[in-house]
């Protein structure tokens, strides 16, 4: 896959011709091709702080999710670590309980482990992490496999972040970036991100996370992209740090 002139060109290996339009609906799912970004800039030029971020990236897209449970997982993981930690225990996880390919293809070995592979795994021990996250990923899996319309769309917002913390394990922070991720609902908001508080924070301070939300009425319905613009100039901040 590479990116062209306002489009994506894609190869795809190993995939039967009658597969093809499958496929494609979920990269332009995954690329969030369908966004409108003339819409959602036209909402976020109005804060001072996303105005020129905006400006900088214009069109940054939402990515969803090829697998929404991995999508689920992933955001467990990352439960109060950095997103490099993040990104190594996901690949500890996929080589301690993922299934390895027959032929490996441009740098991929393993499928990411299904939710049978997970509900009853020492994945705390596997990964030596707090044996709490372990636990909210085998409800996670649990769940996967008990209704298996659990990443189906839902009616709104607020019925996605009640689906999901109703999970052992999941809160607030981590049931709206999967809202955001799996489900691309447009208005999610991890509202006590560290990285979308210290985007935003001035020479007297980060906001509280109830003054972001407060804030983030005026991004509605687009509050996810806010939050995209927010943690790319937060990345860029703290790389150049």
């Amino acid at each position: 896959m590479a990116p062209g002139a306002d489009s994506l060109r894609v190869t795809l290996r190993g995939v039967e011709a009658r597969h093809a339009e499958a496929v494609a609906g979920r990269l332009r799912r995954l690329f969030d091709c369908e966004a409108d970004p003339g819409a959602i800039a036209t909402c976020l030029a109005g804060d001072p702080v996303l105005a020129p971020l905006v400006a900088a990236r214009p069109g940054l897209r939402l990515p969803g999710a090829w697998d929404p449970f991995e999508t689920g997982c992933r955001a467990i993981l990352g439960q109060q670590v950095s997103v490099a930690a993040a990104i190594g225990l996901a690949g500890r996880l996929v080589a301690a309980f993922g299934t390895p390919l027959a032929e490996p293809m441009d740098g991929l070995t393993h499928v990411f482990p299904a939710p049978a592979d997970l509900v009853e795994a020492d994945i705390a021990l596997a990964l030596n992490m707090p044996r709490a996250r372990g636990t909210a990923i085998r409800a996670l899996a649990a769940a996967a496999l008990a209704d298996p319309d659990l990443f189906a769309p839902v009616e709104s917002l607020e019925a996605a972040v009640l689906r999901f913390t109703a999970i052992r394990g999941i809160g607030p922070w981590t049931a709206q970036y999967i809202a955001m991720r799996a489900l691309k609902l447009p208005d999610a908001l991890p509202v006590g991100d560290v990285g979308l508080l210290r985007a935003l924070a001035t020479a007297t301070g980060r906001p509280t996370a109830a003054e972001l939300l407060a804030r983030a009425e005026a991004w509605r319905p687009y509050r996810a992209y806010a939050a995209q613009h927010l943690w790319a100039a937060d990345e860029a901040a703290v790389k150049a740090q």
